[in-house]
């Protein structure tokens, strides 16, 4: 008998490459999807037949407890956040109650309607944030930089205590950038590429970004929802930082997008004070050694290859 599985953001770019994953293993895929008056489906089109949709918010505990008890998952996968760093600062009372006590809801509602269902936390290496030691691992302390950054350490703990006080199995994947074709358009990535695309063909001029010295360590976001899988696999919850072990910057990604459609970044790039953050992270690097030894896991998809798959995809779309 297969397995069931519950993905909160489901609609994301990771949560659409995760069902994906557990559909090719056999698993019954349930997705939580917030009403909408226009969903936001696009990147789950392509299996909507193959997948149950819930409606429900990591703000809303009703609705969450609604969704275990549809679901009776095996295996809950939370994912769901106010994610965009950005906004977090613009919103911080609502990134604080979908990113940090939405973590509580879940927990709470997997606890009363199916305790012992595994669970996997989206953590982040923004909890990082202003870093205390390079590379960063699993025992690296927090110092987050952001309203994102501190609603996901609230989060991060929430897990340990739940897990260590009730026996929940929940896992905290801390996962380092990780980008793809997928990726919302208010992601520095994306923007680069989508941007590219567009200068490509003659539909803009430039490119306006903040720090072009920033660092992250950028994986394919492909690679990363097996490691999330391997997490709930394991007969110990823990928690887990994924990432390639490489750090690159805005610079370098700039470059190689420009590159790969033959134009010279520094005549369309303008550095534009508007988008540099009031506090910056300028150096995230993960040391991933642990789940190399425990999962088993390793990133395929190479930073070059990630640059150039993200732009082809952006040029593509915009040729039609």
């Amino acid at each position: 008998m297969g397995k069931t599985a519950l993905i909160t953001g489901i609609t994301g770019q990771d949560g659409s490459y995760l069902a994906e994953l557990l559909l090719e293993k056999g698993y019954d895929v349930y997705g939580l999807i917030r009403r909408l008056s226009t969903p936001n489906i696009s990147r789950i089109e392509q299996i909507l037949d193959k997948i149950e949709l819930v409606e429900g918010d990591l703000t809303d505990q009703s609705s969450l407890d609604n969704a275990m008890r549809t679901a009776q998952p095996d295996e809950v996968y939370n994912l769901a956040a106010q994610s965009f760093v950005g906004t977090s600062w613009n919103q911080p009372v609502l990134t604080g109650d979908v990113s940090g006590l939405g973590v509580v809801r879940i927990l709470e509602s997997v606890k009363h309607q199916c305790h012992d269902a595994r669970v996997y936390q989206a953590s982040t290496s923004e909890m990082f944030g202003k870093v205390q030691e390079v590379p960063q691992s699993e025992t690296t302390r927090f110092y987050p930089r952001s309203p994102y950054g501190f609603a996901k350490v609230y989060g991060y703990w929430a897990c340990v205590n739940y897990r260590e006080s009730y026996d929940i199995h929940v896992s905290n994947g801390i996962l380092f950038n990780h980008e793809s074709p997928r990726r919302g358009i208010e992601f520095v990535t994306r923007k680069i590429t989508d941007s590219v695309a567009r200068i490509h063909h003659g539909l803009a001029s430039e490119l306006r970004l903040g720090n072009l010295d920033a660092k992250r360590d950028w994986g394919f976001a492909g690679d990363y929802v097996k490691a999330m899988w391997l997490m709930l696999q394991q007969d110990q919850p823990d928690d887990f930082v994924v990432s390639t072990g490489e750090t690159h910057s805005v610079r370098e990604f700039v470059e190689l997008a420009f590159e790969e459609v033959g134009l010279d970044w520094e005549k369309y790039v303008v550095v534009d004070p508007k988008f540099v953050r009031p506090t910056e992270v300028d150096l995230l690097l993960g040391n991933p050694a642990k789940a190399k030894r425990v999962l088993g896991w390793e990133p395929k998809v190479r930073f070059e290859e990630l640059v150039k798959m993200m732009v082809k995809a952006d040029v593509e779309r915009l040729s039609k």
